[in-house]
This record gives structure tokens, C-alpha cells and sequence, in this order.
């Protein structure tokens, strides 16, 4: 059977008994817990300065009279303010640690009556984190009714709240509002999806630090970092603004001062002083989406702003401050970015401690069906209009959104869109057949088109996505004319014209054949395709 042993402060004021030990007439907590007809304690250690060393050693003689098998220890810490919490906290702290804890044959339990508001705070977040292998003992003196008790009550408290059914059910019941929170209430049936959100909704009750979603274009980035930020809100977590902003929209100077802002006069029409994004977003939630695309200047400054929570706005030689937490987006590898020296590797370690990678509807079809409901819902909600499938029609439409004939490259942004469509052109408020037929029509023409002006897209897949839009649309433009042409020296020298009689070179093929190895693409494949 293990030994019980209890850890607490001298009570300066609720022990005292006096000028001389054997008062009786007075609950003296730190005597009475050795008074409990049902607790037996063995060992009785007991926290002072060294100005209280006399008090609590006839403190010790007084326990010893009433509970002779108690072992009574002193431990004398040194303590300047006791309601000084930094102090208290790390006094305690180094106490835990110092402290040989026998786990297999003793008890520990830690007397919160005792000692001020400050150590009893400091005690149980030391005993709630486990630094202190033990449990809290609270004890109460007698009531008035009770006569013959002069020990009074106690009570031992277990913070492991799996014991308090109810109260482990009211956080089971919010952690679920908070996973249907962040997905809006859609009913998703996709095992990683739901995982992921599980994650996110833990990490956004616990952590400051920076999020990255990764995921393609229409995945939801935006939309779930919205989200997060309204769950903090909930949360008391955060009271300042939700920014959003793309970064592939900023260039230049415009990028420093739409993010840092600038002092009057930093360039030319910076007529008056601007804050900026970052102090627009101080105490709430920056969204950087794409980040990917900001230039290295940028991410240099975006890291000092991160890290210390200062930056200088763009002409200033003053810093600014913002607390800002902060979510990054983006459809880039940023590992691999980084390799390449597009993407600073200090500031991809500051944003991906917590990084979660956002599945796109191919991955996810299962989840268009309850997708489909929510975006009729929210329909509803802005147009005041109510807008129902037939059976055969919504039967037909979820068979084609589900199938590989869907190719869904815009994602849930698409769908969406689709959507939208159908609900707006339906008839007195139901979708049927004839919606259906013509909303497929028209999503296969759009993406028929989208595939020939976009052969990148079609012929590198998901690589594509990894191309700057300058080389992506250079591409493109190679491609097509490879297509439209009966050879490789055709091609070539339709592709290099003015360079050739520049230069007076006639080696067209094979510049056209070193450019098209950079993609893994060969002449005659794309001739073959275009054929097909």
C-alpha cells in the first residue's frame, strides 16, 4: 500500500495559534488535514521562509501531538513577495523539479488551503501540466452544526476530468461545435478530411504560432482561414481583424507598402503615410494566401515582423508593432522553393510547424454530396430563395460530379460555381433533368476549352501547377505551335525567327529540343497527340 504524502504551505495567518503551541479552541488546516479520521498521512511536508523558521517548527510539535505516525518536514524556500506570481511560479517550478518524486510507493497530494491566491494558482498549473506528479487536497474547517468535529472536511481533487462524466461531455459537446464549425456543418464523409479539421480545431485552441495550408486553387484555403479566425473570436483568443490578401497580386514597392506600409514620401506618389496590413491586423489574424509568390525582400521583413512582432514600414526609420497570428496559403512546394532559392528556408521553418495539406474535390468526392446541400443552403440564405433538386435530376447530377468525366480543376470553387448556376435558372424552385443536362453541357465545353488553352495543365498534370505564370504561358504557346507543325525544324524556326537572323544561326531543332527536354516533353508526342 502506498504512503500518502501531502506537500503544502505554512498558513501564516490560518495555522498561527498564538505566542504558545496547544491552542485548541481554533481549525488550524494544516493541523487538521493530520486530524482526518479517513487519511492517514505519513509524511507532512511543509514550505516556509526563513523569517517563519520558529512558526513552523512548533507548528511541527503541534501536528506531532495529534498525529504521532506523521513524519513532519520543513522546506525552506526563499521568497521575497509571495503574491509576486513570476516568483512563486518559478520557485515552485524549481521545487518540482529538484523534488524525488517515488511514484511506485508513495502518494502525493498538494494542500491548496494553505498559502496565498498566487501559490494556489501556481500549484495547479504545475499539477495540471504534470510537473507535479500528484493531486490537490483542499481542506474546509467544521461546519456549525457539526459538533465533536473539530478536524472539519476534506476533499481531494483529480484533474483528470475522464472521472467527471459531465464535465468530460460538456468538452466533448464543444470540441464538436468546433469541428462543425470550421467545416460550416457540412457532414463530410472523407477520413483524412475529417482528421485534418480534428488537428486544425486543437491546434487553434492551444497555439499562437503560424498555420500553412497547402492545397491546389478552390481547395478552401481562404474559406477554413476565415474560419479559424471566427473560432478564436468564439474563443476569446483574438479581438482584432481578419486580413486577407494575395500575395500574387503584390510587386515592387506596392508589395512593401500594402504589407508593411509606408511613411509619406517613400516614393513617388506616396503622398501621405499608409500603416499597412500587418498594423491593420494587430491583435487578430493575417492570411498571407500564396505566399509563395511574395519576393525575398518581402519574406526577409515578413520574418522579423513574425518572429519579434516589430518591422519597419517601407521609408521609415521607425519601427512599427503589430501582434499578429498569422495563416500562410499556398498551391507551391515550398521545399522545393526553397531548394531553388525562390523561398527563404528561415521563414519556411517559421511557418511550417503547424502545416496542413488541404485536399482537392478529386480527392474528396465523396464529399460532394453533403457540399451540394450546404451550397443550396447558402443560396438560400443570400437570394431568399429556396432551390430543391427532383430525385432523377439530383441522381443524374451526382453521378457526373462523382465520376472521373468531372475534372473539377477549380475544386470546391467550381462546384460552387455550378451550382449557383443551377439553382439560379431553376424553375419555380426545382432543379430537373433538362438543368441538369444543360449545366454538364456547359462544364464540359468550359473545360474542352480550358484543356486546349491550357496544355500545360493537360499535358504536365499537377507539375504545372509548380511553373511561374510566365513559363507556364511561354509553354503553352510552344506547345501549340509543335502541334501545328510537321516537323521540329518547322517549329523551330517559327519559334525563333528574329533570334536566328540576328544571330545568323540555323540550329532552331535543337534549341526547340533542349527547350522541351527541360519538361520531360518530346517533338513527336505532342505531334502524335494532336493527331489523335
Amino acid at each position: 500500500m502506498k504512503k500518502t504524502v501531502v506537500i503544502g504551505f505554512l498558513g501564516t495567518q490560518l495555522d498561527y495559534a498564538g505566542k504558545g503551541s496547544g491552542r485548541w479552541d481554533k481549525w488550524r488546516p494544516s493541523v487538521a488535514l493530520c486530524q482526518q479520521e479517513d487519511l492517514l498521512v505519513h509524511r507532512l511536508e511543509l514550505i516556509h521562509d526563513a523569517r517563519n523558521r520558529g512558526f513552523a517548527e512548533r507548528l511541527g510539535s503541534d501536528i506531532a501531538r495529534v498525529s504521532p505516525d506523521t513524519v513532519f518536514q520543513r522546506q525552506e524556500m526563499a521568497l521575497r513577495d509571495p503574491w509576486d506570481f513570476e516568483e512563486v511560479y518559478t520557485a515552485l517550478h524549481d521545487f518540482a523539479r529538484n523534488y524525488t518524486f517515488d511514484t511506485e510507493h508513495e502518494d502525493y497530494l498538494i494542500h491548496i488551503t494553505t498559502g496565498t491566491h498566487v501559490a494556489q494558482i501556481c500549484w495547479f498549473l504545475l499539477t495540471e501540466t504534470h510537473y507535479l506528479p500528484a493531486r490537490l487536497l483542499q481542506t474546509s474547517p467544521p461546519r456549525k452544526k457539526e459538533t465533536g468535529n473539530s478536524a472539519g472536511s476534506y476533499e481531494i481533487i483529480d484533474l483528470d476530468l475522464s472521472r467527471y462524466d459531465r464535465i468530460a461531455q460538456r468538452f466533448a459537446r464543444e470540441r464538436d461545435d468546433g469541428l462543425s464549425f470550421l467545416k460550416s456543418g457540412i457532414a463530410t464523409r472523407n477520413p483524412a478530411f475529417n482528421r485534418m479539421i480534428e488537428e486544425i480545431e486543437r491546434v487553434a485552441g492551444r497555439s499562437r504560432a503560424p498555420m500553412l495550408l497547402i492545397g491546389p486553387t478552390g481547395a478552401g484555403k481562404s474559406f477554413l482561414a476565415r474560419r479559424i479566425f471566427e473560432l478564436k473570436r468564439q474563443r476569446q483568443q483574438l479581438a482584432g481583424r481578419f486580413i486577407e490578401i494575395n500575395c500574387a497580386t503584390l510587386r515592387g514597392d506596392s508589395a512593401m507598402s500594402t504589407l508593411f506600409g509606408h511613411s509619406k514620401g517613400a516614393f513617388t506618389g506616396a503622398q501621405q503615410e499608409r500603416p499597412g496590413l500587418l498594423r491593420a491586423a494587430d491583435s487578430g489574424l493575417l492570411f498571407l494566401d500564396e505566399i509563395g509568390e511574395l519576393g525575398l525582400d518581402e519574406q526577409a521583413m515578413l520574418l522579423k515582423a513574425i518572429e519579434e512582432k516589430r518591422f519597419f514600414p517601407f521609408g521609415s526609420d521607425q519601427e512599427a508593432s503589430s501582434d499578429f497570428q498569422l495563416i500562410a496559403g499556398t498551391h507551391r512546394d515550398l521545399r522545393q522553393w526553397t531548394q531553388q532559392g525562390k523561398f527563404r528556408e528561415d521563414l519556411y521553418a517559421r511557418i511550417n510547424l503547424w502545416t496542413f495539406d488541404l485536399p482537392g474535390l478529386s480527392e474528396r468526392r465523396e464529399d460532394i454530396e453533403p457540399n451540394l446541400d450546404y451550397e443550396l443552403q447558402r443560396f438560400a440564405a443570400e437570394y431568399g430563395q429556396q432551390v430543391r433538386f427532383n430525385v432523377e435530376a439530383r441522381r443524374r447530377y451526382l453521378a457526373f460530379a462523382t465520376s472521373a468525366d468531372a475534372r473539377w480543376r477549380g475544386n470546391f470553387r467550381e462546384l460552387g460555381a455550378s451550382l449557383t448556376r443551377l439553382a439560379t435558372l431553376a424553375a419555380d424552385g426545382r432543379i430537373t433533368e433538362n438543368d441538369v443536362t444543360a449545366e454538364i453541357a456547359r462544364l464540359n465545353a468550359a473545360w474542352a476549352k480550358a484543356a486546349e488553352t491550357d496544355a500545360c495543365a493537360r499535358i504536365l498534370g499537377p507539375a504545372a501547377d509548380q511553373l511561374d505564370r510566365f513559363d507556364r504561358c511561354q509553354l503553352n504557346e510552344v506547345i501549340a505551335i509543335c502541334r501545328n507543325s510537321p516537323s521540329l525544324s518547322t517549329a523551330g524556326r517559327r519559334l525563333f525567327a528574329v533570334s536566328r537572323a540576328e544571330k545568323k544561326q540555323n540550329n532552331d531543332a535543337d534549341r526547340l529540343r533542349k527547350y522541351l527536354a527541360r519538361f520531360n516533353l518530346d517533338f513527336a508526342a505532342l505531334r502524335q497527340e494532336a493527331a489523335a
